[in-house]
């Protein structure tokens, strides 16, 4: 990253995360138990299958996988079934990605609002992280599960869920939908940075007026992408973020 792309960057006052595939390896965990049920069949999810599912709400996601295999007998209902069953299981023991707990603790050490915007259940969410207190522990209360009923939200791609992150959760004035904002709304949203994972997620955040870091598995590069949107940043990792390139605080060496 040069120095003049650096100093063009807005100064970033609030933090909204993803947290599925961004924060934990929630995705390894989809994956084993969708190849688990389909192996049942000699069938397999190969990753540019995968790479329509990631953002999804859990139907929809259910529906799109199945499209791809009309020859087997696997209703809807059923695999959701199995893979619920099979995912409550192991979602006590998902791990942390590399460079998360670093990042959240950095943020809430210097008192930057941060959030999680999440396309998980609120249920999951609890089964997720309840092991991982010291991290989720940071932010709060200030989650947003994609059915909280209290909001009403379109799923990524729509930007939805992070205008509510960042209206109720954090307090900032960012306006209602992304055709309803005045300037001093688009200002506001300007100062938030979303950590996304997902093509619907970045989406989701460019949408919302943010600007975007995304944090692609690899195969989903190779997947490759081709839409209107583009996120303002590309790291494999959390662990190669800079901090001070986005006007926040540098970690201390």
């Amino acid at each position: 990253m040069t120095e003049t792309a650096a100093a063009i960057r807005p100064k970033i006052e609030y933090v909204l995360f993803d947290m599925d595939g961004l924060m934990i390896d929630s995705e390894k965990i989809y994956t084993d138990v969708t190849n688990e049920i389909l192996g049942q069949y000699s069938e397999k999810m190969t990753w540019d299958i995968k790479a329509g599912l990631m953002g999804k709400p859990e139907r929809q996601a259910a529906e799109h996988l199945l499209s791809f295999f009309p020859e087997i007998s696997l209703t809807l209902e059923s695999y959701i079934s199995q893979r619920n069953t099979l995912q409550d299981v192991l979602w006590p023991t998902v791990p942390l990605l590399p460079g998360v707990r670093k990042l959240v603790l950095h943020l809430k050490a210097h008192n930057i609002p941060i959030a999680v915007a999440t396309g998980s259940r609120r249920r999951n969410f609890e089964l997720k992280t309840s092991h991982l207190g010291e991290i989720f522990d940071c932010f709060q209360g200030n989650i947003v599960c994609a059915d909280d009923a209290k909001y009403t939200m379109r799923s990524k791609p729509a930007p939805d869920i992070f205008l509510v992150a960042a209206r109720e959760l954090l307090a900032r004035n960012v306006g209602e939908l992304e055709d309803q904002f005045t300037e001093d709304h688009r200002k506001e949203r300007a100062k938030g940075l979303v950590f996304e994972d997902g093509v619907p997620g970045f989406q989701a955040g460019k949408r919302a007026g943010m600007s975007v870091v995304w944090v692609p598995d690899h195969n989903l590069l190779d997947v490759g992408y081709s839409g209107q949107e583009q996120a303002d940043q590309i790291i494999r990792s959390i662990e190669h973020f800079v901090p001070e390139e986005w006007g926040l605080p540098p970690y201390l060496t």
